[in-house]
């Protein structure tokens, strides 16, 4: 059982969710993960001037995807950073390049799920990731979130992320906040259901 863990970061935020999810994965006996990014689309230039040039080094050991590694995998678990509502253009250019897999349904039945994180803690997480599944859709996948079994994401006494619709981090307006340890919990315990619903549907 093969699941792949697709994301674009940009100050780690989404990295260090993105692990959390693979080591939720993990959890599932049989399950094999695998963690891609995404191309990125700014120069190094514009990266150094926005100030994510440096922090984008520490997942640069990290192989970036290639469009037919989607059709290989079981499940696919995306993460992407919020931007005005809707996931980055890094993610959603490498989408746009997965027509071929559409035209041949290479991804139908496939397992998709969807983690994200943003500047404030109203900043469109939900909204990113319910127009994600649209395109997940458009190619036949079966959509999975994160349930209410998940108990953390009901607390109401901490600042945190997290949604039926996903795991989510907020990163503060200037990138300096890290995910906390619910948020974390949260992407490890999707990691672990994605596995697990995979584990039901492949034969």
């Amino acid at each position: 059982m093969k699941i792949l863990v697709v994301f674009y970061s940009a100050y780690g935020h989404i990295y260090q969710m993105a692990e959390a999810v693979a080591a939720g994965v993990k959890e599932i006996p049989g399950a094999e993960v695998s963690l891609r990014r995404v191309p990125e689309t700014l120069s190094d230039d514009l990266l150094k001037k926005i100030g994510v040039f440096e922090a984008q080094k520490v997942f640069a050991h990290v192989p970036v995807c290639a469009v037919e590694e989607l059709a290989e995998a079981d499940a696919i678990i995306f993460g992407a950073p919020t931007r005005f509502g809707n996931m980055c253009g890094q993610m959603r250019q490498f989408l746009d390049g997965t027509g071929g897999l559409w035209a041949k349904g290479a991804l139908v039945g496939k397992v998709g799920s969807v983690f994200t994180s943003s500047g404030t803690q109203h900043g469109g997480q939900e909204s990113t990731i319910l127009s994600f599944h649209t395109t997940l859709l458009h190619h036949g996948m079966v959509i999975v979130g994160l349930p209410y079994t998940f108990s953390e994401q009901t607390q109401t006494n901490l600042v945190a992320g997290c949604s039926p619709y996903g795991a989510s981090t907020i990163a503060g307006s200037t990138g300096g906040r890290t995910p906390n340890e619910p948020e974390l919990a949260g992407a490890r315990f999707q990691g672990r259901h994605v596995a697990a619903i995979t584990a039901r549907l492949v034969v």
